[in-house]
């Protein structure tokens, strides 16, 4: 028996049906091309399809890959689907399953990227993208709805996520701060002899059955794997600084997005805010308001929401490069689609294999439900931070002590932004209405209220 047989036969022992590399394909693309509804959505068809259906994974193994891909920087869903794949066929198949869920998506954000530069000045586009904003803020407050019915299962989870918000909307700490302070916390009281149990959100894992070769621990495989994905991250980015300078808008982007594939903990939910103010005032690549465009637009596409950071990329390189604005757009897409996703490849690949050996280490399982439960406060940040840039014109700050407070400029108040974003959080959370048809009404609504005005 080959190597080959041995790794599928080995699969067969651990999954009920061992899939062809073909048949994988297809139904990853089959994912990323119904991925709509952000990660909540995603990981549940995900669930549906790889659990329940296919009988690929078993219910702990995929809790457990889930666990560790919200432990990680970037978007949790596109890293579960990377680890799926990789589960099943090594670096061939979480390259195929983590590409397939991004590119459909990254490629309609594009498009949409370039439809926005060309006709966004036209009011009719104006409504749209006002209508677009509003309903984002109720897609927002359902995404925290969520997330907290799921992670704030006793007081010291509630009051964790409290502690975090404040960190972050008044204290500005930095994300990872937070979100390591919210591990130790966990992984403490678990020691304590409060730690995490099954119902409070931990995946309480089987012991691992045979699995293939690929997914046992090896020293040398970790160095190789390391390597050749750091080159792949860093090579690129050396290479532009080198060609094009530190000041060229495509190094300043690959540096940027870099950063971030670093420390978006939480997902796009949690970063959203601090890129917002990073583009806009630092480096000039958004009007303030675009980041609520870009958001509207990517949760109208499949795939990550984190892909909102491609409509960034686009419009920075359209701007800034010097070159057509369709030509520097498409540029600025795509050194941000590679430096965004390249480093989520590289801790499923590196990571992954020591994680299937701790299925059952408990105080990890505890630092996790942690984590989640601070990443609740930064949502809140988040819907905080939207609610007051949807409603009002004008944002001020005012700084007491080591606190800084937003100061709305109460006369700048939308009431018809206000009307449009609370018929859509009816919609959402009351009715459970389909995301996108909401998207699309807001959008009308958007459109009426800029022709009567």
């Amino acid at each position: 028996m080959t190597d080959t047989d041995e790794a599928v036969a080995s699969v067969s022992a651990t999954f009920a049906t061992a899939p062809s590399f073909a048949e994988t394909v297809r139904v990853f693309g089959k994912i990323g091309l119904l991925s709509f509804g952000g990660p909540a959505g995603q990981i549940a068809l995900m669930h549906r399809v790889l659990v329940d259906e296919k009988r690929w994974l078993d219910e702990p193994r995929f809790l457990h890959a889930l666990n560790y891909c919200m432990l990680l920087p970037g978007p949790e869903a596109m890293q579960l689907a990377t680890y799926a794949g990789w589960l099943l066929h090594g670096v061939k198949g979480g390259l195929a399953a983590g590409l397939l869920f991004v590119l459909p998506g990254a490629a309609v954000i594009t498009l949409l990227s370039a439809v926005y530069l060309l006709v966004g000045d036209v009011p009719l586009v104006q409504g749209l993208l006002f209508g677009l904003k509003a309903a984002v803020l109720a897609v927002v407050l359902e995404a925290l709805i969520k997330v907290s019915k799921r992670a704030l299962k006793n007081a010291f989870m509630v009051a964790l996520a409290i502690a975090a918000f404040i960190a972050i909307a008044f204290l500005k700490l930095p994300f990872p701060l937070i979100i390591a302070a919210a591990a130790a916390c966990g992984a403490l009281l678990h020691f304590l002899g409060y730690g995490a149990k099954s119902g409070d959100g931990a995946a309480v894992a089987e012991p691992a059955r045979d699995m293939p070769e690929w997914t046992k621990p090896s020293a040398r495989r970790f160095a190789s794997t390391l390597a050749v994905w750091l080159v792949i991250w860093f090579g690129p980015l050396f290479v532009l600084h080198a060609t094009l300078g530190g000041g060229n808008v495509f190094a300043a982007e690959a540096t940027f997005f870099s950063k971030m594939a670093a420390v978006t903990f939480g997902g796009a939910y949690a970063v959203l805010a601090y890129v917002a103010q990073q583009a806009v005032e630092v480096h000039g690549w958004l009007k303030p308001d675009e980041m609520l465009t870009g958001l509207g637009l990517a949760e109208t596409t499949p795939g990550p929401l984190i892909l909102v950071l491609v409509f960034v990329g686009f419009l920075g390189g359209a701007r800034l490069s010097g070159l057509a604005p369709i030509a520097g757009g498409l540029a600025g897409a795509a050194v941000t689609l590679w430096f965004t996703f390249v480093p989520c490849f590289l801790w499923i690949f590196v990571g992954a294999p020591y994680v299937e050996t701790v299925r059952n280490v408990r105080w990890l399982a505890s630092a996790l439900s942690a984590v989640t439960a601070a990443v609740v406060g930064i949502i809140a940040n988040l819907a905080v931070w939207f609610a007051l840039h949807v409603l009002f014109a004008s944002v001020g700050e005012r700084v007491l002590g080591p606190l800084s407070l937003p100061v709305p400029d109460w006369p700048s108040f939308d009431a018809a932004s206000a009307l449009i974003a609370i018929a859509a959080s009816f919609a959402l959370i009351r009715y459970n209405a389909n995301m996108i048809v909401v998207l699309a009404a807001a959008a009308l609504a958007g459109m009426a209220v800029q022709l009567i005005r």
